[in-house]
């Protein structure tokens, strides 16, 4: 099979001053992708600013004859992230792939955290993603054709200690993926999650050298190369790390009914194993699913 390639595909990656970003803006590049490289170039839990990490980037591009532009801007400014797409569409005349990856961490048990950092770091995930995407929301449907791959993380899907606000965030922005993924695709606009474990400046502290250099960043690249490739799924979340690849999926139980007349607390309880039976589970891709099973055994079925 022919290798995947990006020529004359645009491309935005945010973030990608350091660790992930910039393996993924560095791929795209090598592949034939003009590149528009977004880092605000603050510290881990969001303070400071420079567009110098993502200058740096650019420059490895335009090293190997790629090309690239470094952006500046908050992900959770309307102002910059408007002149963000401008600057793409002024250079290049199209925006084909958007990788929301740009992110920060306050971590603190829930006692102690305090609202303000619940808040920031919902902020820059959540609403993060939502503000890129829905500036090259209408770009893309105009020309049939988009990739958009947000960050997710376990931390979301399962759960950290310390981590509130990272996982809120994240598996918020899989709620998002999963309504957008059905009005993205009648105009060809794909939507994956990746959910990373890589060695990057936001989990050095957390792991000894050895394994960060066993999961660097490199490692989860392909993955997320391959969700912005025109073979590219929709709706799914794509695990990584240290090179293996897995799919995390949502699943729900067939369940029970148990009749909608005299209905009591007790008989849920003494249904649950019967509730949660995994036999014949299944992971839906619209939320209409669900209510079709539920009618299905209502009629008997």
């Amino acid at each position: 099979m022919a290798d995947i390639r990006f020529d004359g595909k645009v491309a935005i990656v945010t973030g990608a001053g350091g660790g992930l970003g910039r393996q993924h803006a560095l791929e795209l590049a090598r592949r034939g992708a003009k590149v528009v490289v977004n880092d605000l170039g603050g510290s881990v839990d969001g303070s400071g600013g420079s567009s110098e990490a993502a200058q740096k980037v650019v420059e490895e591009i335009k090293a190997f004859g790629g090309e690239a532009l470094a952006n500046g801007s908050s992900v959770t400014d309307d102002a910059g992230v408007a002149h963000m797409i401008q600057q793409a569409m002024d250079a290049w005349g199209r925006i084909d792939i958007l990788i929301a990856n740009a992110g920060v961490l306050r971590d603190k048990s829930f006692s102690k955290m305090e609202i303000a950092d619940f808040e920031f770091v919902l902020n820059v995930h959540l609403m993060g993603t939502v503000k890129p995407t829905k500036a090259v929301w209408e770009i893309m449907k105009a020309q049939n054709y988009g990739r958009i791959v947000v960050t997710t993380s376990s931390s979301g899907l399962y759960g950290n200690f310390g981590q509130s606000n990272y996982g809120a965030a994240k598996l918020g922005i899989v709620g998002f993926m999963n309504t957008i993924k059905l009005e993205g695709q009648k105009n060809n606009v794909h939507i994956n999650a990746i959910s990373p474990v890589a060695g990057t400046r936001m989990t050095e502290n957390l792991m000894p050298p050895e394994i960060l250099k066993r999961l660097a960043p490199e490692f989860v690249t392909p993955g997320v190369v391959y969700l912005c490739s025109e073979e590219a799924p929709t709706g799914e979340i794509l695990t990584a790390g240290g090179g293996v690849f897995a799919l995390a999926k949502i699943h729900e139980t067939e369940g029970v009914y148990l009749g909608d007349g005299g209905l009591s607390v007790e008989e849920v309880r003494d249904n649950w194993a019967k509730i949660t039976d995994e036999a014949g589970q299944q992971a839906y891709f619209a939320g209409g699913e669900q209510s079709q099973k539920f009618f299905r055994k209502m009629s008997g079925g």
